[in-house]
């Protein structure tokens, strides 16, 4: 992501165009298990289709799931394509090229022969971003090369790794140091023994740190994650290669029962998931992903506990609220933000989440005002509890911590704010808007100053409700049916057209053979 205010605006303009069910391509959940998907580098593919103002385009496409840029993975496959032997042979191979190139019993087994090496050995080769054993000096020896790693520095490999910063694949805008310790403490406090990382390394590495420190905790934790690179610093029982967008193992089953095992551990009891996808991530794909991890932890619990849930977290920004409620009503979103950066940030250090490598959402002077960054939780708000030293309050009549920018409404009956600013109440809406909005009356509801009348109709485009999209409707079966009609009658009117059209250019050629016969026996006549 661009390190300026538009790049964030370009997320959130992705994320509130999404709630809104407009134009671009959509994910098409769930898929029939009978048909599976085909495979690209990052697993199985998920099936895509086109939508211009809430209507289907009649043909659907495969494409990868972690990468929405086809720059980073150009698969793409129509839904009803025939592909040759030879093409998916071709395709095989290109899969087998891309997968990293130590397998993960390689990877430990190297990583136990470097802790063994003394201090002035170890080398880590920062152009390939690989450990080197002295074996492999010599293929590096014209690369940047750091000397002398430490053990300390092997426990932080997420400060050894060059970030991948593709906000729509990787995201890997690593939380600051002073984010994770307070997630550690927050996550100890609430009494987790156990934290599933998906996504999250940093956090992953500092539970870890803790673990063996002076003030040994008892808290373990299982990286789950898409960059391969971790493979190197972890044993098998702690890192597992994993695509969060398709629920894909890349060292299959193995990896799959460590995960297993790792969630019904103790019954199922003690644990919680703590996931931060990439921002540009869609919501849907990652919606179902943690459904299955949820179904996994379940197949540890008794029936009498069937009415439980897997606690989590789920760090995502704060204008995709509405679509990961769709998927988990019992969610809600905690209300971390920034406060505005008008004192000196050495003397006054409010709590946000924050991103070391993020030119936007890390802490001091040069980061956003208003983090966009939140939790949300299936934990009761009440039993979390936000620091009053930086900057946050307890609302009684909410039964949660806010910021104190985030005013109690008493006609909503809610402390109203998503982004850290004072919201307004708007007796027309009968809602609270953000303070930038005004009441139009053309509109009939608030919008920004400048927004555009004639602008694509909010909410759903089938029934016009504006609680959810057109994807989540309950009337779109009758609405694939009746587009499913149209598109039958228009196929039986371009196939009648064809038909006559052929037909005519029959006639026409017939017409044109007789004339040409009637020519060749007229010369034939005058010539005699």
């Amino acid at each position: 992501m661009a390190a300026s205010r538009n790049g964030f605006e370009a997320v959130e303009a992705e994320g509130s165009a999404g709630c809104r069910g407009s134009s671009g391509m959509e994910v098409v959940l769930p898929l029939d298990p009978a048909v599976p998907a085909p495979l690209c580098p990052h697993g199985p593919t998920l099936l895509f289709v086109k939508v211009t103002q809430g209507k289907e385009e009649t043909r659907r496409f495969y494409a990868c799931s972690a990468c929405r840029d086809r720059k980073d993975c150009n698969f793409f496959q129509w839904e009803d394509e025939k592909l040759s032997g030879a093409r998916l042979a071709a395709r095989e191979a290109h899969n087998r090229r891309c997968q990293p190139p130590l397998s993960r019993t390689q990877c430990v087994e190297r990583y136990l022969k470097f802790i063994e090496l003394p201090l002035t050995q170890r080398k880590f080769c920062q152009t390939c971003q690989q450990l080197l054993l002295p074996d492999d000096w010599g293929q590096h020896s014209e690369h940047q090369v750091l000397g002398n790693v430490s053990i300390t520095q092997l426990r932080r490999p997420s400060q050894l790794l060059y970030p991948l910063e593709n906000k729509k694949t990787n995201a890997q805008y690593l939380f600051a140091d002073r984010s994770c310790q307070f997630l550690v403490d927050l996550l100890s406090a609430l009494g987790f023994r156990r934290v599933l990382c998906v996504g999250t390394p940093r956090l992953h590495e500092l539970i870890k740190l803790t673990a063996s420190g002076d003030k040994k905790s008892n808290i373990k934790s299982l990286l789950l994650d898409i960059d391969f690179r971790y493979s190197q610093f972890y044993m098998e029982d702690s890192f597992c290669h994993y695509n969060m967008f398709n629920h894909h193992f890349f060292d299959g089953k193995t990896a799959l029962e460590v995960c297993r095992a790792f969630l019904q551990e103790d019954k199922g009891e003690g644990i919680i998931m703590v996931t931060d996808p990439p921002f540009g991530g869609l919501v849907e794909p990652l919606a179902i992903t943690f459904k299955k991890l949820i179904a996994m932890w379940k197949e540890g619990q008794s029936q009498d506990d069937s009415h439980k849930e897997l606690p989590i977290f789920w760090i995502f920004p704060y204008f995709f609220e509405s679509r990961i409620c769709q998927f988990f009503p019992s969610f809600q979103m905690l209300d971390y933000q920034a406060i505005p950066f008008f004192l000196d940030y050495r003397l006054f250090l409010p709590f946000k989440v924050d991103y070391d490598n993020h030119a936007l959402y890390k802490h001091g002077k040069t980061g956003r005002k208003q983090s966009p960054v939140r939790i949300f939780t299936n934990i009761p708000p009440n039993k979390i509890i936000l620091p009053t030293e930086e900057g946050y309050r307890f609302c009684s009549p909410c039964q949660r911590y806010v910021s104190l920018e985030n005013q109690h409404c008493e006609h909503c009956n809610s402390c109203t704010s998503k982004d850290g600013r004072k919201w307004n109440h708007c007796f027309l809406c009968k809602k609270c808007v953000k303070p930038s909005w005004i009441h139009c009356s053309i509109c009939n509801h608030c919008a920004v100053p400048d927004h555009s009348c004639e602008g694509p109709k909010h909410g759903c485009f089938i029934c016009g409700e504006l609680d959810h999209k057109r994807s989540t409707c309950p009337n779109i079966a009758t609405s694939k049916r009746a587009n499913k009609a149209v598109r039958k009658q228009k196929q039986r009117k371009s196939n009648k057209m064809k038909m006559e059209t052929t037909k005519g250019q029959s006639m026409n050629h017939t017409s044109a053979t007789r004339r040409k016969k009637r020519r060749e026996r007229a010369h034939q006549y005058l010539g005699s």
